[in-house]
């Protein structure tokens, strides 16, 4: 990441949306990574002294205008601590190509313009990361003395494409599939489509940059969060930000990811805090701590490293893995080869009208194989393109689809073995060109059988 060439006369800039009331603060234009003019607010803070402490808000993934924000920069500001909010670039960023240094850019261009605003005290300016946020702030704070605290809401430990994942396997386990379909999509689907660039930024490590935090951190997540497994991040974060003197780990009781208030998770208790804010009110209790907090830091007194305990985690995360065998290479080798032989055998042998019984079932193993991968691939890579939206209709804890899926696995394995045992025995009565044909196609249904296996098709858990 670079954070030279920062305040350069602007390339670039993304539409200036509609700007915050003007009661609430002073619209401002800055230059982010790139030279991308960025538009924001400063929200002065409320406290009677002439230089108060400063906090930019990074926000989580997606356009994220300011005004998601505004409530809670209003929240820091009535407790002396001048905010600014920005809007998120678009040019650069979309839902499949995301550059976590180029928003790290942008968010020290935010902080350098926060530290220079006048009645802002310049050594004592933070920076706040939500969710993908939390991901883009640990760059700066590594990488810059600038930056005197840092606040995290939702912080994923792992990589983007773990974390979501198993926020996935959560919402599949809410639609009340238990099967194995979750290990699918966080397992072999999940290499899939990480290692061919179609998940942005799929294997981004945020360890290198939390090893290199040096300031205080507050690091809070809700105690129903789905998107980020919050036990297991809230430990990553204890055990790497080894470089801060004063860590503290906080769960929010009754928040969701975005610290609002919610039974499970899913929901949200409450009206909005205003116009274009997140559903929901927020969880008692989270903006009094968190700004009390920063408060705390900014007077010199950071506090002692301390944790609360974490909460109940019903799923793990799980890696992907790095084997050899569900590599995306090792996939898309595989896949394109067996689509290739059976749709070349059902084409070949359409030209026989005629066919003997073994040749009708090698053509319905052909079919069936190929109708099996093809629909297995769409809908799982669909669930994780889509958020689980396409899951579909679940019957005795398993996706509906799922289970056709399944069945017709089961269907192309009883034809595998049926073609290979006429085969054997030497009942084809056919001539050698065509024999050497069927060697082919059972070659392609064992290559077949051992994908199916890895992707779960036979799972009865």
């Amino acid at each position: 990441m670079s954070f030279t060439a920062l305040f350069t006369p602007a390339a670039v800039a993304d539409p200036a949306p509609a700007p915050v009331s003007s009661t609430d603060g002073t619209d401002i234009i800055f230059t982010g990574g790139g030279g991308l003019t960025l538009h924001g607010t400063v929200i002065a803070s409320a406290a009677p002294h002439s230089t108060a402490p400063g906090i930019v808000l990074v926000g989580g993934s997606g356009r994220g205008p300011r005004t998601e924000y505004l409530a809670e920069a209003r929240a820091f500001a009535a407790a002396g601590i001048t905010t600014l909010i920005y809007d998120k670039r678009t040019t650069d960023y979309s839902r499949t190509h995301r550059d976590l240094s180029l928003l790290a850019d942008d968010a020290f261009a935010a902080l350098e313009t926060l530290r220079h605003t006048p009645g802002v005290r310049a050594d004592r300016v933070g920076l706040w990361g939500f969710s993908e946020g939390a991901w883009v702030t640990p760059l700066v704070a590594a990488r810059s003395s600038d930056v005197a605290f840092l606040v995290t809401l939702g912080a994923p430990g792992f990589t983007p494409l773990r974390t979501q994942t198993w926020s996935l396997a959560e919402t599949l386990r809410r639609h009340g599939d238990t099967g194995p379909l979750a290990d699918i999509v966080e397992g072999p689907a999940a290499r899939l489509i990480g290692e061919t660039g179609a998940f942005p930024a799929a294997g981004f490590d945020p360890l290198p940059a939390l090893r290199g935090v040096h300031v205080p951190v507050l690091a809070l997540w809700g105690d129903h969060d789905v998107q980020a497994p919050p036990a297991e991040s809230a430990a990553v974060l204890r055990n790497t930000l080894t470089g801060s003197a004063s860590v503290t780990i906080r769960f929010i009781t009754g928040a969701a990811h975005n610290g609002r208030s919610t039974t499970d998770g899913f929901d949200r208790l409450g009206a909005a805090a205003g116009p274009g804010a997140p559903k929901g009110a927020f969880a008692p209790g989270y903006l009094d701590d968190m700004t009390a907090w920063v408060n705390q830091v900014a007077n010199d007194a950071p506090p002692v490293s301390s944790e609360q305990p974490p909460p109940a985690q019903t799923l793990s995360s799980i890696d992907p893995g790095h084997g050899w065998w569900t590599s995306a290479r090792v996939q898309s080798i595989l896949l394109a080869t067996v689509l290739v032989v059976f749709l070349g055998y059902l084409l070949v042998s359409s030209t026989n009208r005629r066919p003997r019984p073994a040749r009708r079932s090698a053509r319905l193993l052909a079919l069936c194989g190929l109708l099996s991968l093809v629909a297995t691939v769409v809908y799982v890579e669909s669930i994780l393109a889509d958020d689980a939206r396409t899951v579909g209709p679940v019957v005795a804890g398993r996706s509906l689809v799922w289970l056709m899926l399944q069945g017709l696995a089961i269907l192309t394995a009883v034809l595998l073995a049926l073609t290979a045992t006429t085969a054997v025995r030497g009942r084809t009565g056919v001539a050698t060109a065509r024999h050497a044909g069927l060697g082919v196609l059972l070659a392609a249904g064992c290559a077949w059988l051992t994908w199916a296996i890895t992707w779960g098709l036979f799972s009865i858990q």
